[in-house]
């Protein structure tokens, strides 16, 4: 029986999580949206928040916003796999889509701080892959926080701050780049998501393929 191997597999394929983190200013949101660009396999997690809608901003497609009351609910039901309060607001990942495009085949990205990134790991497992983005130098993340020209000295001086703290946590990451040249990290999660989505237990039709092709004729 002639089978298209790559169809077959591919088409069950179970999906994945990705988290891209970095310190602010070194580059995970221009590569997330690069990524989203490139690669239509990919979607982003859509989170729920507590805090206002903005202008130009739309309902399930920006975030979902709550109540602060709706959303202590989801909390006290275990509805997300990761949340966390940010200033004066909560943020939170909401499980039964992530666990719906697991199960469809389609691959969902996080951009989301360290702390996130552990309660998604253990709420997700193995379905989580991790990579923690560095900056060159700390002078150049100091540049690139400049450049973007969106904040005051004053607030790029706690980023910088923080930034050690951030960086302290690259261990706990599966993958670490330099992003040194946004064309060449972006290269490098595709070779990461290539390499992840091709592994074994992740590859839902082979099974059934090996089976049929050791089958006796």
């Amino acid at each position: 029986m002639d089978i298209d191997q790559g169809q077959l597999i591919g088409r069950k394929r179970r999906g994945l999580l990705v988290v891209l983190s970095s310190p602010s200013g070194a580059g995970k949101s221009t590569i997330s949206r690069m990524l989203l660009d490139a690669d239509p396999d990919v979607t982003m997690s859509i989170s729920a928040t507590t805090r206002p809608q903005r202008p130009g901003e739309e309902e399930g497609r920006d975030y979902h916003f709550v109540s602060d009351a709706d959303f202590q609910a989801m909390v006290t039901a275990g509805d997300f796999a990761e949340w966390a309060p940010v200033f004066d607001h909560h943020y939170g990942s909401p499980q039964a889509p992530i666990k719906a495009a697991l199960k469809a085949g389609r691959d969902v990205l996080f951009d989301i701080d360290w702390q996130g990134t552990q309660q998604l790991h253990a709420a997700m497992g193995e379905d989580l892959v991790r990579v923690f983005i560095l900056p060159p130098s700390m002078a150049e993340l100091e540049r690139r926080l400049k450049t973007r020209g969106t904040d005051s000295a004053e607030t790029i001086d706690g980023r910088m701050a923080r930034a050690a703290g951030e960086i302290s946590h690259w261990a706990e990451y599966d993958y670490v780049l330099i992003n040194e040249d946004s064309a060449t990290c972006l290269a490098q999660v595709h070779a990461i998501l290539a390499a992840e989505r091709l592994k074994r237990w992740r590859q839902g039709g082979l099974v059934a393929f090996v089976r049929d092709l050791v089958s006796p004729r």
